[in-house]
């Protein structure tokens, strides 16, 4: 495993994160050549207006009352945290937790990398002040520095991690506030995370992963495995 050092992340100090549209409807005005060496350029994309606000409110419903009928037995639930990851996102008035640095291949690992997509939708709007996603533009370059994995059967806990998080320079990141709405993909490899909010506003957002299944192996070792009950349902056939 292997991570981007300092002096190769200088240049990205002044970077400043790329946003394309402002209103629904306005990604489709840049071309898909631009938007795709874009995001392989920074390993994330906002696309601003993604969803309009009564789709938004339309998502937050019906969540609420999937969330509200849920019954999850303990043995089937797992939870996990990049202090050592929260999939709604639901950063809540005054204690929202932080989401420290972290790549989602590290939860995600495929052989070879580069095949999971992460796409974050802001069902509010996401700003400095409660708790906006920040990124380092580029470090999605530099290979994977941890791994989470599976312990070994009756194993307690049922996880454990390979490597660790390198420390990394604050000002290595930058901030990027998305209106409601907005869609951010996120590069598997790419560095990022999200402060505490200490606002008066929730920050919901609504995140999901996409793997390239052609070609790509899903490590045995994840976390997250299908089962013959619960497959990973495919986008396309």
């Amino acid at each position: 495993m292997a991570c981007l050092s300092p002096s190769q992340l200088q240049k990205n100090r002044n970077l400043k994160p790329r946003v394309v549209g402002s209103q629904p409807g306005a990604v489709q005005a840049t071309a898909p050549a631009v938007l795709w060496e874009r995001f392989q350029e920074d390993g994330f994309l906002v696309l601003e207006g993604f969803l309009s606000a009564d789709e938004c409110e339309a998502m937050q419903r019906r969540i609420g009352e999937i969330v509200a009928e849920m019954d999850v037995p303990l043995h089937c639930r797992t939870e996990f945290s990049t202090q050592e990851e929260e999939q709604l996102r639901a950063q809540q008035p005054h204690f929202g937790g932080e989401v420290t640095p972290h790549q989602d291949a590290s939860f995600l690992y495929t052989e070879p990398l580069g095949r999971v997509l992460g796409l974050w939708i802001a069902l509010e709007d996401a700003v400095l002040e409660n708790g906006c996603l920040w990124f380092i533009p580029g470090s999605h370059r530099g290979g994977v520095s941890r791994r989470m994995v599976r312990a070994p059967a009756g194993s307690a806990p049922g996880t454990s991690f390979l490597g660790s998080e390198p420390t990394r320079d604050n000002s290595f990141f930058v901030p990027t506030p998305v209106l409601r709405g907005a869609l951010v993909l996120i590069h598997g490899e790419v560095v990022h995370k999200s402060e505490r909010n200490f606002s008066d506003r929730s920050r919901q957002a609504y995140t999901f992963h996409l793997m390239e299944a052609a070609g790509t192996v899903w490590s045995p070792d994840n976390w997250l495995q299908p089962t013959p009950e619960l497959p990973f349902p495919p986008l396309y056939i």
